[in-house]
């Protein structure tokens, strides 16, 4: 999943430790470091604590109060005082069950005078997008890319490969659900068929056609929008659930779409991606 860090006023804040004083006979120096930073949560994922002689691991739990396992994206910060970001550090944490909480640590590659919690992004579990590792029960393999942005445009890549051991065949759109960070539909974005519909030039404006994937290769389609923002409320939604095609299993990806007030996102037909194009993605 992508990191995209807040600003730092929206961040939810730990000072971290300062002068250090003597290690542990565990050698964690933890008594140097703050013991109680429960206050320090955001998205079901809460620190409970800082080890090492720097204080630079950083330890979370995740609480998921839902009905499904969760897989989970958890992205943390070390700052200055002054908003300034020293170093970051993310973790994945798959299938975390409802009412099970799971502790994790991350060790960060720097000190920072706070340490925050700067996002959390989550999916389910049986939802969750791969670009590489064993290939889903599906024989088929879905992701997003990171995107370009340029001017208040951004076009992310949906990306499909074939993993399994027969043909795929596709045509046309995949069918995509926009979802807030509550995972709940949001209403009144108009999806729109290609995307010139959105600008041109975003490569994601061919015409439906039948493909057949044999395995091994791969298809891409493009989500297009701008980030502009004029009168009324501006829609920020992390998800976007995907389907590739009628009666496939969905999958959940995360753009980030800043859609701004445009109520509008363009979502280009199935395309075969180049031989030269599958090379620069991750899993092959």
């Amino acid at each position: 999943m992508r990191s995209l860090l807040l600003p730092a006023s929206a961040l939810l804040l730990l000072t971290a430790c300062g002068t250090q004083q003597a290690a542990s006979p565990s050698g964690d120096a933890a008594s140097s470091c703050p013991a109680d930073p429960s206050w320090t949560e955001r998205g079901g994922v809460r620190i409970t604590g800082l080890r090492g002689a720097a204080c630079d691991r950083v330890e979370f739990e995740i609480t998921h109060d839902g009905t499904e396992p969760f897989t989970y994206t958890v992205s943390l910060a070390f700052t200055k005082e002054t908003g300034e970001v020293m170093s970051t550090g993310e973790e994945t944490v798959e299938s975390v069950e409802p009412g099970r909480p799971v502790r994790r640590t991350v060790v960060m590659t720097g000190g920072g005078e706070r340490v925050s919690i700067s996002m959390v992004r989550s999916v389910p579990t049986a939802e969750a997008p791969s670009a590489g590792g064993a290939c889903p029960s599906s024989g088929v393999r879905v992701y997003a890319d990171e995107g370009n942005a340029a001017m208040g445009l951004r076009v992310v890549g949906l990306h499909l490969e074939n993993c399994g051991t027969e043909p795929y065949q596709l045509n046309g759109y995949p069918k995509v659900q926009i979802l807030d960070e509550e995972h709940e539909p949001v209403e009144g974005v108009r999806i729109l068929k290609g995307g010139d519909a959105i600008a041109s030039g975003t490569g994601a404006d061919a015409p439906p056609r039948p493909l057949t994937l044999a395995p091994g290769e791969r298809a891409w389609a493009g989500l297009v929008w701008r980030n502009t923002t004029q009168f009324g409320e501006a829609v920020n939604a992390p998800y976007v659930r995907t389907w590739a095609k009628p009666g496939a299993a969905p999958v959940t990806v995360v753009p980030e779409l800043d859609l701004g007030t445009t109520g509008k996102l363009g979502v280009g037909a199935w395309q075969k991606e180049e031989q030269e194009r599958q090379q620069e993605r991750p899993g092959t």
